[in-house]
């Protein structure tokens, strides 16, 4: 497929499946396929579809800061219909270039806004969303202003009272990252909670961390039952068992921020 520019490329899968890997400044951003929105290549993608399926069925209000493929948005789309969706992206040019060489669904429900997560979220109503999701990337690192406590309490405002934060992140063997953007959602959100890989949480690699938290009961057993189904070994970690391994630390702030570590020169993506 032609690029979207210089820093933008969809590269088709060679599988014979027929999925497309969207490429940003040479880092796989996501992955969709088309005549599959269930099957999910990336596992931190199937990490979050894991945490949204334990939730009631039906459709869901989803607001997510990052679009690229709008992958997630597909697949909520298919599993629940009708759900009504907004996609915060401000990269307009990749936008226009999903939109036609990746075309959503029809009778789809997702609108798609150029706007920064910052100014995006701001413009939300009070309890307007069931599930916010954080899946921003600028340079292969999640935004400094996108995790700060601040920030956080903004997507608070924006959702329903039982409603749940989702923020995929990316950090080094030992997670201070990753602890410290937690420490906000306690503030700002209320119960914690993580699921990643067991490699990861076991600090043997780099690599990507889903954050979960909710304002009302998070259903962590739930969510455990649903990670022992994964394709790949996936565990959960509940608020004291996150306390036990990095201790206490403080929020992000604005005026003490900073966005995720950079990954390894050699990065690899895991998938199924």
């Amino acid at each position: 497929m032609n690029p979207g520019g210089p820093d933008v490329q969809l590269v088709p899968d060679d599988d014979g499946r027929g999925g497309v890997t969207v490429v940003m400044d040479g880092s796989p951003q996501s992955h969709v396929s088309l005549d599959d929105p269930a099957y999910l290549a990336f596992e931190y993608v199937q990490h979050l579809a894991t945490v949204i399926d334990t939730l009631p069925d039906g459709p869901l209000a989803v607001t997510h800061v990052g679009g690229a493929a709008m992958t997630l948005a597909r697949y909520v789309s298919a599993a629940r219909p009708g759900s009504p969706q907004i996609v915060l992206e401000p990269n307009v040019a990749l936008t226009e270039l999903v939109r036609r060489e990746l075309p959503l669904p029809r009778r789809h429900r997702i609108r798609v806004r150029p706007q920064d997560g910052l100014t995006g979220v701001a413009g939300l109503a009070d309890a307007s969303a069931d599930v916010v999701v954080l899946d921003a990337y600028a340079g292969a690192r999640v935004p400094a202003e996108l995790t700060t406590v601040q920030f956080l309490t903004d997507v608070a405002r924006v959702l329903r009272p039982d409603g749940l934060a989702l923020l995929n992140l990316a950090d080094e063997p030992g997670l201070r990252y990753v602890a410290r953007v937690l420490a906000g959602l306690r503030e700002a959100v209320g119960e914690v909670a993580v699921i990643a890989s067991h490699e990861v949480l076991k600090g043997k690699r780099f690599g990507n961390v889903v954050a979960v938290a909710s304002g009302g009961a998070l259903d962590v057993t739930g969510l455990r039952r649903a990670a022992a189904r994964a394709p790949l070994p996936t565990g959960v970690r509940d608020a004291a068992q996150l306390a036990r391994q990095v201790g206490r630390v403080r929020p992000w702030t604005v005026a003490e921020s900073a966005p995720s570590p950079a990954p390894p020169p050699a990065r690899v993506w895991r998938r199924r």
